[in-house]
């Protein structure tokens, strides 16, 4: 006898008796102990086949079967060529019709056993979807099966059309919803969200209603989340009008008969002249990243370009912990040759402005708009031509309003803050240029004024009260360049090969980098540029 049904022998023996009041032999015991483990198997089996027969029958009932589901791993296996519809695209003019797309399930909603509401999205628009059970096309597994996929997952769904009995509020497609049909997990979210992108949506306006009790997703936040926090469709749209500005920018400039050019961001010297720029390791030696493309873009000028631009990286060792400040920007940069005067090249900046910000108004209605939901702001004042003041008379107009400055001190961030809103209170604009700077304050390329000693023939371009672009006329005479870099105590060996690019001969030029950051942040008045920069970089900040 094995020692288990010596056991429970030891055990039974002193309560279990046969017919005759005797205690059962362990050969009883163990007959008995078989027949409990038999009918112990029956039921077992029957069970598992009672199982077996309820999920038939559920199966049996499911009128959607085949209709939902999770699909393989898309590894291009086929193609079928079905027309995949854009949420934007979907209105009430096409109900009835029975469509195809794909989208992410932002949020899921069930009420009762039989009705899920969807909001399905697109990069940056929504719409509302149901799946509704009927007991004839849609069965109430397709309804669970729907109010069980998580949030962000993406689906690919056939649905119908339906005219809203009233405005869907929360979507961008208003007057419109769908009656899904199918509905396939194309590819799941299986990691938790570290933020609903309901909260990270909410308008800025609601937090400061008295009792509130929504969940505020702060900045540093949002940034350590990058990719979730892309996804609202108002970053969709601040970045869909980053990519608007860097197209009207190239545009406008194409037109006028500039070149795109491609300059090195790894260079021998820091090509500001100043202090506050990365060095890197170069081999056995030393390098520096770009502060701006301003040298290269000077001898391409040299080069019988006449007209250049670049769009790129720009580096800045600047140990700033501001709103406005970043130690790597996109800069917009242009140079030009110009015929008589840098006036040509300052007021045809200013007609790149003005281009920029009504292709803005016009062509991305639909993002601003998206954009003021969350962030409400009011859209910049500009004349068609931009109005010119000269940096004399800016310390004028602040003295006149209780700022005490020098004549040639350099105005400091509250100054500028100040100074844009006497303008716009003077001369009704957002936007305004600011000639004549002191010499003092700019680099050592900048050519001085020759009429006013101490000031120079340089330009700074605002919004809002914040400076958006710094621009000049450059020295193009070697002897002067290499006299004004010495003054700087820029050491002449490093930019041996610029100086010797206006040696053969140079046109008299000008020019200017824009912040692509800035305009952004200023035109939309996010209130830091890390809202307008995608993957930001500061002192603090090297991921993601």
């Amino acid at each position: 006898m094995s020692e288990n049904v010596e056991k429970v022998a030891e055990q039974l023996d002193k309560v279990i008796l046969d017919e005759e009041g005797k205690p059962l032999s362990k050969k009883a015991l163990k007959k008995l102990e078989k027949e409990q483990e038999k009918e112990k198997r029956k039921q077992e089996t029957a069970a598992r086949l009672a199982a077996e027969k309820s999920a038939r029958d559920a199966n049996a009932t499911d009128c959607s079967k085949g209709k939902y589901g999770k699909l393989p791993l898309n590894q291009s296996q086929e193609r079928t060529y079905q027309r995949r519809e854009r949420i934007e695209d979907i209105t009430a003019e096409r109900a009835g019709e029975t469509i195809h797309f794909r989208a992410r399930v932002q949020t899921a909603r069930a009420t009762g056993s039989k009705l899920c509401f969807y909001m399905l999205r697109q990069r940056n628009s929504t719409i509302q979807g149901l799946v509704s059970a009927d007991d004839e096309q849609i069965s109430k597994q397709m309804v669970k099966f729907a109010t069980s996929i998580p949030a962000e997952s993406i689906v690919l769904v056939e649905a119908k059309i339906v005219k809203a009995a009233e405005a869907v509020k929360s979507c961008t497609v208003q007057d419109v919803e769908l009656s899904i049909q199918q509905l396939w997990i194309v590819s799941e979210a299986v990691a938790r969200l570290p933020f609903t992108l309901e909260d990270a949506s909410r308008p800025e306006e609601i937090f400061a209603k008295e009792g509130a009790q929504f969940s505020r997703v702060n900045l540093d936040t949002r940034l350590d989340n990058r990719i979730i926090d892309l996804r609202t469709i108002t970053n969709q749209a601040i970045f869909r009008i980053q990519s608007g500005v860097c197209r009207l920018f190239r545009e406008f400039l194409t037109k006028q008969e500039f070149v795109e050019i491609h300059t090195p961001k790894i260079i021998s010297a820091a090509s500001e002249g100043g202090a506050n720029v990365f060095k890197v390791s170069y081999f056995k030696g030393e390098a520096f990243l770009a502060q701006s493309p301003q040298l290269y873009k000077q001898m391409c000028v040299c080069g019988d370009f006449e007209r250049v631009f670049e769009i790129g990286s720009v580096f800045r060792a600047e140990n700033s912990n501001t709103h406005r400040h970043m130690t790597e920007f996109i800069g917009l940069d242009l140079e030009m040759a110009f015929e008589e005067h840098y006036h040509e090249v300052m007021y045809l900046i200013g007609d790149l402005f003005t281009y920029i910000f009504d292709g803005l108004k016009t062509q991305y209605r639909a993002e601003i708009e998206t954009i003021r939901r969350q962030y409400p702001f009011e859209e910049i004042e500009y004349p068609p031509k931009p109005l010119r003041l000269e940096f004399k008379d800016a310390v004028a107009l602040l003295r006149e309003n209780g700022v005490e400055m020098g004549e040639f001190e350099d105005l400091t961030t509250e100054n500028e803050r100040f100074l844009g809103k006497l303008v716009k209170e003077k001369y009704g604009t957002d936007f305004y240029m600011l000639d004549k700077f002191p010499l003092a304050v700019r680099p050592f390329y900048t050519m001085p004024d020759p009429s006013r000693p101490g000031y120079s023939n340089s330009y700074d371009f605002f919004i809002r009260g914040e400076e958006i672009m710094s621009g000049a006329q450059r020295i193009h005479d070697p002897e002067y360049l290499e006299e004004r870099a010495s003054a700087a105590g820029v050491d002449l060996d490093t930019i041996r090969s610029y100086i010797d690019s206006f040696r053969h001969g140079a046109s008299p030029h000008a020019g200017g980098g824009v912040g692509m950051e800035r305009v952004i942040m200023l035109y939309l008045n996010l209130g830091n540029i890390r809202k307008s920069c995608m993957f930001p970089r500061d002192p603090k900040r090297l991921e993601p």
